[in-house]
């Protein structure tokens, strides 16, 4: 045996043919240059990584000093309609994670989130509050674009990358930020309870990728270099929130087997056949709201999702479908909302937008019959407000527009000519 295979790097176990420099040092051992600079990076980074004096620059220590799970849910209810109980659930584990950071107690576990309910009831815009409330980078990913090690798509240590990215390259700003991986149900195994024999390139491979990054102290990330993706850079996860979420279809008859309960959804349809036609949605929607409170990570695990990635997210947070008033309140309460949205767009015209109260109503009904949540909204508003912007900025004849029920139902606008008003630009 020559002296070549006995030399190799006590870390990585590289020979020196292998790499560019190994030093020895005591007792035979080694370390190639590539150990030498990730060392020196995890370095680095412990001491870039002080936790700054204030995590709210723009509004003060003082705030920072007084946050309280009470003060959170009052930031998030100006932020998002209904959802009572996941604001609770979010309001504590922020302040949890808050004061872990504060105090740099790593024996305090990590409030990693898990969002559980339909689509469009506002688990995404949750996840960027809580980013907006800790005034920390954020970076939201889909978890179907990503595969494990040795397959085509995107490698999971690239989130990290995005979010050093969205830091402004930053480390120390990156190793407090949040991470929300939407999709998350998408890539459950196909049999709950029965690991796959061959590598799952969509599923459970994908799960095991993300629980590397999620549960180790730290992650060596490939960085954009001079010479494309040559270099790595350490970053301490050990601070970083990560939050998952998915809708979980059908997760509420795993619950309700598990309670002893009938199944429920919208396939029962003995049940539903009893109900009132007019209200029969809204009560199976409360019916599945109320099940997903007893969401449990034994009911994520039959899903499909393996137990070591439920296990490193210890708050389990529920949403229920959003009913008719949610909609309402979303529609017309937030100052961004989009149809506020419209009616500045058409008062910046010098026109004034008029919506009846019925007419809201209808936009309402139409909103949730497209049973996507909230999302429907946007779709719904373009619909109608199609020709109107088409034609406004063309008649100047125009001082007011006038939306009916009739006009959500798919009718003409009522377009009022007279003289309009002052336009704002």
């Amino acid at each position: 045996m020559g002296h070549s295979d006995r030399e190799r790097c006590s870390f990585c176990g590289k020979s020196r043919e292998e790499v560019k420099r190994l030093i020895s040092g005591m007792n035979n051992a080694y370390i190639c240059f590539d150990c030498v600079k990730i060392c020196n990076d995890m370095v680095e980074s412990y001491e870039e990584n002080e936790i700054p004096e204030d995590l709210f620059p723009r509004e003060g220590a003082a705030r920072a000093k007084n946050l309280t799970p009470k003060k959170i849910k009052e930031y998030l209810d100006q932020n998002i309609i209904g959802q009572e109980v996941a604001k609770k659930f979010v309001s504590v584990a922020i302040y949890n994670h808050y004061k872990r950071i504060r105090l740099k107690d790593s024996t305090i576990e990590k409030s990693n989130l898990m969002f559980v309910g339909p689509t469009g009831t506002g688990k995404t815009l949750l996840a960027k509050t809580i980013a907006k409330i800790l005034d920390v980078p954020m970076v939201i990913v889909d978890a179907t674009s990503f595969t494990e090690a040795g397959y085509v798509g995107d490698d999971v240590e690239n989130i990290l990358y995005y979010l050093y990215i969205n830091s402004g390259y930053d480390l120390a700003k990156t190793q407090i930020g949040v991470v929300y991986i939407d999709e998350i149900d998408k890539i459950a195994r196909k049999s709950g309870e029965v690991s796959s024999s061959t590598r799952d390139v969509s599923g459970e491979g994908v799960q095991h990728a993300l629980l590397k990054i999620i549960e180790s102290n730290g992650v060596n990330i490939p960085i954009r270099g001079k010479r494309g993706l040559s270099d790595t850079m350490f970053v301490d996860t050990t601070n970083i929130l990560f939050i998952a979420g998915g809708a979980f279809s059908g997760i509420e008859n795993i619950i309700s087997q598990r309670l002893g309960k009938k199944s429920i959804g919208f396939k029962d349809s003995d049940s539903k056949s009893k109900l009132n036609n007019e209200k029969s949605s809204e009560i199976e929607s409360d019916r599945e709201g109320e099940v997903l409170y007893n969401l449990s990570q034994d009911d994520l695990i039959k899903f499909g999702m393996i137990p070591e990635l439920i296990g490193r997210f210890p708050v389990i947070v529920p949403f229920h479908n959003l009913n008719e008033s949610d909609i309402r309140r979303i529609l017309t309460e937030p100052k961004n909302s989009y149809l506020k949205q419209y009616i500045k767009l058409i008062e910046s015209e010098g026109v004034t937008l008029t919506i009846t109260d019925s007419a809201i109503g209808e936009i309402v009904k139409k909103v949730v019959s497209k049973k996507v949540g909230a999302r429907g909204i946007k779709s719904v508003l373009d619909e109608i407000m199609l020709d109107i912007i088409f034609e406004v900025p063309e008649n100047p004849n125009i001082k007011e527009v006038v939306i009916t029920p009739e006009v959500v139902r798919g009718g003409k606008p009522i377009f009022v000519e007279g003289k309009k008003r002052r336009s704002l630009y």
